[in-house]
């Protein structure tokens, strides 16, 4: 049912509904919106679009997988599971046994870890404590009402529910019928305030097994678990959003539990509400539910900063699956001024089938099946990596690949973008910015980004402004900066036959 984000930090998409096909003035868009913080530091934004009987709900929570430590890897994700188990309310049968139940299963996984993790493992005793810990876990389940939560929400008419865990921020989203403002306000509220983390360790089989999926039984996966770990040798965007398979197995309820404690604060929370919603009445029901949420200090930011890469470093990955080529470069965050830079020089090389990459490699060529560059590789909080990368044709290999990424690379530094060419990644940014805004979710999303990660909503439309402003040495600049082989990552599958 919960459909979650990968490494890279997509926009999630909520319910649709129509929306005009023109583009709205900063003006316009602000006569609509309205944004308040709470005493407890909770930040509400809430904007009035009255064109069904509908209203989107999305919850931005500012903790990624950049914000975990060795030893607890992947609990950012974890926790965005157990947000869905419910509270003392909700999701039990029969909350007094329950507790008595969930406490015997802590008991028997902490016996069960002891003897796993003994250099000296006593495999007859080792079954049979894991024999008593699904024996435990069996009877706590019993008293689990399972997918209450979603159910609530399913009753009420309720769509989209979604949740997703990026290395930068866990978002939480669904629609519901404009007269459930209520029960959204106190479901939300109360998942947050009081949260069960029932059924954990079976949940975290489940990540176990999201993590062979995802990094594990696919190639591509594989490699660029590999790859970002050797771009980045200090930050935590070097550690996989999924988190590490022995950190998977070993971390526990009572981590999570302060995990939640440290990164779940109200000041770490941004409330969105868009559609069918009465502003002045819906702030005192937003105010009465979510203000009940205990104030906490906003966690500080990682301290680790990736230090300058000196050196060009090369990853190669044998496999019998499909070639492919990837180079990365070391960039600055979203909020640096270059950031319309990289964005016009990602839609220059690979904005639709117009694209450099494309016609280059795709069309006309025709050494690559697929051609791509993406700014912002694992996220875009903090200095980042933009990524190229190309799946080789048959008949063709990583070095051709390789070969005309570099020289598109090249014609960027070099050579003068054309105003043709500049003129078009700017019809796309304002193109992007009127789909961005076509349904409720994706203003929810966008308004949540910009305000916590730009400190403005109406960053939303100063990307397009910037954009506009990119000139054609801009673009020279950044590439003659940014593109050189002592800041690249290089990596690549090939296959057995090759080496």
């Amino acid at each position: 049912m919960i459909r979650r984000i990968a490494l890279t930090a997509w926009i999630v998409a909520l319910a649709l509904v129509v929306y005009p096909t023109k583009a709205q003035s900063i003006e316009e868009f602000e006569k609509n919106l309205t944004i308040e913080t709470l005493d407890n530091g909770l930040t509400l934004i809430l904007y009035e679009r009255k064109t069904a009987p509908v209203v989107s709900f999305f919850t931005y929570v500012d903790v990624g997988s950049a914000h975990e430590v060795p030893g607890i890897t992947g609990l950012a994700h974890m926790f965005e599971h157990m947000a869905f188990k419910g509270t003392s309310k909700i999701g039990t049968k029969n909350r007094k046994a329950e507790i008595k139940a969930m406490a015997d299963v802590d008991r028997a996984y902490a016996a069960y870890a002891t003897a796993r993790d003994r250099r000296d493992i006593d495999e007859a005793e080792l079954v049979r404590l894991e024999t008593q810990l699904k024996a435990a876990q069996d009877r706590a389940g019993e008293l689990v009402a399972k997918n209450e939560f979603a159910e609530i929400i399913d009753r009420n008419g309720g769509v989209g529910l979604n949740a997703g865990t990026s290395a930068d921020y866990t978002v939480y989203s669904y629609s519901l019928p404009a007269n459930k403002l209520e029960l959204f306000a106190y479901l939300e509220s109360e998942r947050f305030l009081d949260p069960v983390l029932r059924e954990f360790y079976r949940e975290r089989d489940v990540v176990q097994e999201e993590r062979r999926m995802s990094a594990e039984s696919r190639a591509f996966g594989r490699l660029f678990e590999q790859f970002v770990t050797v771009a980045y040798s200090a930050h935590p965007y070097g550690m996989p959003n999924v988190g590490y398979m022995s950190d998977l197995q070993r971390f526990t309820r009572e981590d999570a539990k302060a995990f939640y404690a440290k990164y779940y604060v109200p000041s770490n929370m941004t409330v969105v509400v868009v559609g069918d919603v009465d502003t002045k009445k819906a702030l005192p029901l937003l105010r009465k539910y979510f203000g009940r949420l205990p104030a906490g200090k906003k966690p500080a930011p990682p301290r680790t900063i990736e230090p300058p890469q000196f050196v060009e470093k090369t990853i190669v990955m044998p496999d019998e699956s499909q070639p492919l080529y990837a180079e990365a470069y070391h960039r600055p965050a979203a909020i640096h001024p270059d950031d319309a830079v990289y964005n016009a020089i990602s839609d220059i090389l690979s904005g639709g089938r117009t694209s450099r990459l494309y016609r280059g490699l795709v069309r006309d060529k025709k050494i690559a099946a697929f051609a791509s560059a993406f700014n912002g590789f694992p996220g875009d909080k903090y200095p980042t990596l933009m990524l190229f990368y190309a799946v080789p044709t048959p008949d063709s290999s990583n070095e051709q690949v390789q070969v005309a990424i570099r020289e598109e690379i090249e014609r960027l530094k070099t050579e003068p973008v054309s105003e043709d060419e500049l003129e078009m990644v700017k019809t796309q940014a304002k193109a992007g910015l009127i789909r961005s805004l076509q349904s409720n979710g994706g203003i929810a999303s966008q308004l949540a980004t910009a305000h916590v990660q730009f400190g403005d909503w109406r960053e939303i439309f100063n990307q397009v402004a910037k954009i506009e402003a990119v000139t054609a040495e801009d673009v020279r600049r950044v590439a003659q900066e940014t593109f050189v082989s002592t800041n690249r990552t290089v990596g690549m599958i090939v296959n057995e036959d090759e080496n």
